[in-house]
């Protein structure tokens, strides 16, 4: 069968409900600068192991067959998302991005990993495995917007997420933490996707950014040591779990530590909204400030210590 038959027969079954299956032995046949058969298009910041999986998976091969058959060498070991990442070469992004028929500059927005070269002469076709640091860890991708995008074959991905992204509103998923293999359904909890509307709004105000890390360190704290919102937050996190029996099956993580963020996402962008719109100094003092905030977080009032991360802040910024 020549590459032009294979090409044919898949294109062909492309359309149709039911697929050409593209062999390996047939795979090994195509030249290695043809564009694919199939374009799968990548999610927002997804992985790049995670986007050659899946574009592995549309051609029901396994990620070395592909790469091996795209004429890129790997390097070192193996690995898989989210503890690892597949690191290409600028000559191999640039095989792949023809192999996935999408340009090398579209590619490389959506995938913060893969690099972007314009020296012609960088032809090396490599990829390595790199071991990720929790932090730097990807999570679960929402599984019908990732099955759509995957011509149905596959309804895993991983993306870095940005902070205003954390639910997909329309299918009512979230991935708060890379330890969950499965996402969390959020349905039940409806705020959640107010909030994320919420959020959208927040990003037009010119100090969203400062005022989200801020919220998120102090809610963070809140949370860690159970103060002034514990009952809600407990309440959140038994409504989740009552729909998401996984959580409580993720290695030796609590339920409580891998849905923190998702279980305080709602006052987190109150108060950072809240910081945002303060009044200045001289027609509020701190006392006056804590007051406007325990109201517009439903709060009959915020205790007054002195060491409470809120009124801190509040206290060095204002003066």
């Amino acid at each position: 069968m020549s590459p032009t038959d294979v090409a044919a027969r898949a294109a062909a079954g492309a359309g149709t409900a039911q697929r050409s299956v593209v062999t390996t032995g047939a795979w090994h046949r195509i030249p290695l600068t043809a564009p694919g058969v199939f374009r799968v298009r990548p999610l927002p910041r997804e992985a790049t192991a995670s986007y050659v999986q899946r574009l592995a998976d549309t051609y029901q091969l396994t990620l070395p067959q592909l790469l091996d058959g795209s004429g890129i060498t790997t390097l070192t070991g193996h690995g898989t998302p989210p503890t690892a990442e597949l690191i290409l070469t600028p000559g191999a992004a640039r095989r792949f991005a023809v192999l996935a028929r999408t340009p090398l500059p579209q590619l490389t927005c959506a995938l913060p990993h893969l690099p972007l070269s314009d020296t012609a002469h960088d032809t090396e076709a490599a990829a390595n495995w790199k071991r990720l640091d929790a932090g730097q860890q990807p999570v679960r991708a929402c599984t019908l917007c990732t099955r759509h995008r995957s011509q149905n074959a596959t309804d895993t991905a991983w993306i870095h997420p940005p902070p205003h992204q954390l639910v997909c509103p329309r299918h009512h998923q979230a991935a708060p933490d890379p330890r969950l293999t499965s996402t969390v359904r959020t349905r039940d909890v409806p705020e959640l996707a107010a909030t994320h509307h919420a959020h959208q709004r927040l990003l037009r105000h010119p100090r969203a950014v400062t005022a989200w890390i801020t919220a998120r360190a102090i809610t963070t704290r809140w949370y860690d040591h159970q103060q002034h919102l514990t009952h809600r937050w407990h309440t959140r996190l038994n409504q989740l779990r009552a729909t998401n029996p996984h959580m409580t099956t993720t290695g030796s993580a609590s339920p409580a530590l891998l849905a923190r963020d998702l279980i305080t996402y709602p006052e987190t962008v109150t108060l950072a909204r809240a910081l945002t719109t303060l009044p200045s100094r001289r027609h509020h003092d701190t006392d006056d400030s804590l007051a406007l905030i325990a109201h517009q977080l439903g709060l009959p009032r915020l205790a007054g210590n002195a060491n409470d991360p809120l009124r801190v802040f509040l206290t060095h910024t204002r003066h």
